[in-house]
Formats: structure tokens, sequence, C-alpha cells
């Protein structure tokens, strides 16, 4: 009887946190923006990218989108990924984050 209660407790706990409001979570605007949206959240949320701004510089935002697309699969080109940097880098590079 404990564990299943235990499992329902969980189970509700996965469920609601499923449904969480991300409406006010943005991206920096750019006419990338759209790009980065698209690609980045289809696995993620974006606050992900904000609350890695304050330590990756290019070559660390570099090997991230590489390790997204390799290791994770993300649909992202070759094209798209240099996009993608190019926007992270001047949006939220560590040299931008506020001090």
């Amino acid at each position: 009887m404990l564990n299943r209660l235990l499992l329902i407790l969980t189970l509700s706990v996965v469920s609601a946190s499923s449904f969480a409001d991300e409406s006010a979570l943005r991206l920096a605007p750019s006419p990338d923006q759209s790009i980065v949206l698209a690609r980045c959240s289809v696995c993620h949320s974006v606050d992900y990218i904000q609350m890695n701004a304050p330590f990756l510089k290019r070559p660390q935002w570099e090997a991230e989108v590489k390790k997204m697309i390799k290791t994770y699969g993300a649909p992202v080109s070759d094209e798209e990924a240099v996009t993608i940097v190019d926007y992270l880098v001047q949006n939220y590079g560590a040299a931008n984050a506020a001090p």
C-alpha cells in the first residue's frame, strides 16, 4: 500500500512539473532568435541557455552545440549550428554576462 502511495505521489509531481509555465522565458531579440528557439527548445527549455550564459565563451558554446548535435541528435544543420553559436556568443556569451 505504501509503495502504491509513493508511486501515485511521484507521478503527480512529475505530471505537474511537465505543465510548468515557461511563457515568461524569452530569448534575446535578434533575427536569429527564431532558429535558436526552433532548434534548441525541441529538447530543452530556453532557460538552459540563460543559466549557462555567465560561464560560456565561444569555444564552450561551440562545444555545447556540437554535443547537442552529435550526442543527443539535435536536428541542426552545419549552417544552423554556426548561426546558433554566433547568436549565443553575441547574446549570451560570458563577456555579455551581468557583473
